[in-house]
């Protein structure tokens, strides 16, 4: 009896020396591969705008370092939330992620019926770089300061009037944001696209545009548009002698475009660690600083942590502004 118990015992114990043996190694040797597969990111915007040329500049470098390709896939609509959706109900195994930006901090608000959580439903990689925007009038009207404006504004019958790439853009609610702390009368004049507001700005149709800096560059260095502040902090280094709206009088003034990158919520922590420290990479890669510097983009290497305690910041910010401007979704 006590030598058949001390064989089955001895039988159990081998079983799950064998089974211990067989799994931990199997369990670590498929964290330790990913990835074993090309990735996939989706940009939620047409090829050639800026969240767009910033994915492709990243992926490039991410993909080396990965030892996988990397595709960029534009499923535009909706203000970005298509793409949003399909990445928030893709699988969180790491090889579809998003090109999550200020748009879905905004849209949040923006939508009343949103199909995904801009939270909840996506679990933060990094951050990709900011860009600032840039107050810019057509050199017709006589502004040329901060203080030219608001003056000027008051002294409209309807309040100047400025252009968007749409309702609910950034471009848009940085005026919106303007306009509640200057107190001032101000028309908001929404396009389909920034292409189409810049060149109506030019042709006097509107008076001036909070125009994302690598839009509006060109047509300050021509001469064709008059910047008369920037929209960030501080002042950008390639417009070194124009004024932040904080400095002229509006203390606590800080808008910028921004782009991260964003995997299904549940995603392994393993695998947001690796995608992190790629991007990372990418970012302090010279070859993609001096692009970025080129778009007048500042890079934002960072950790998961900052960037999740930043989105959560921008929802309720962008909140504020939505609810007291009353702005909806076109």
């Amino acid at each position: 009896m006590s030598l058949h118990f001390t064989a089955r015992k001895g039988l159990a114990c081998l079983f799950f020396a064998l089974i211990t043996s067989a799994t931990v190694p199997a369990i670590a040797q498929t964290t330790g591969a990913w990835p074993t597969k090309p990735i996939k990111i989706i940009v939620g915007y047409s090829a050639g705008g800026a969240t767009d040329v910033l994915t492709r500049l990243i992926s490039v470098n991410m993909s080396n370092t990965l030892g996988q390709s990397i595709v960029v896939e534009n499923r535009p609509g909706a203000n970005s939330n298509v793409g949003a959706e399909i990445v928030a109900r893709s699988p969180a195994d790491g090889y579809t992620l998003y090109a999550f930006s200020i748009a879905n901090t905004i849209n949040a608000s923006l939508y009343p019926k949103l199909s995904y959580d801009p939270i909840k439903d996506f679990e933060p990689v990094g951050m990709i770089a900011k860009i600032p925007n840039i107050l810019v009038v057509n050199p017709n009207i006589p502004v040329k300061t901060v203080a030219d404006y608001v003056r000027y504004a008051k002294d409209s019958k309807d309040g100047v009037t400025f252009a968007s790439s749409g309702s609910g853009s950034s471009i848009h609610l940085s005026g919106e944001m303007f306009k509640m702390q200057s107190k001032v009368q101000m028309l908001h004049i929404p396009y389909k696209g920034s292409a189409p507001a810049v060149t109506d700005l030019l042709g006097g149709q509107v008076e001036s545009m909070f125009d994302n800096a690598p839009s509006a560059l060109p047509h300050i260095q021509s001469g064709k548009l008059r910047p008369i502040a920037v929209t960030s902090a501080q002042r950008s280094p390639y417009l070194p002698d124009v004024p932040t709206i904080a400095e002229s009088g509006y203390p606590g003034f800080d808008v910028q475009s921004w782009f991260a990158l964003v995997a299904p919520a549940g995603t392994p922590k393993p695998i947001i660690k690796q995608l992190n420290a790629a991007l990372n990479k990418a970012l302090n890669s010279p070859e993609v600083r001096q692009r970025l510097q080129e778009l007048a983009a500042t890079p934002e290497p960072g950790t998961p942590e900052k960037m999740a305690a930043f989105e959560a910041a921008e929802v309720k910010r962008w909140r504020e502004v939505v609810k007291e401007s009353g702005a909806k979704a076109e």
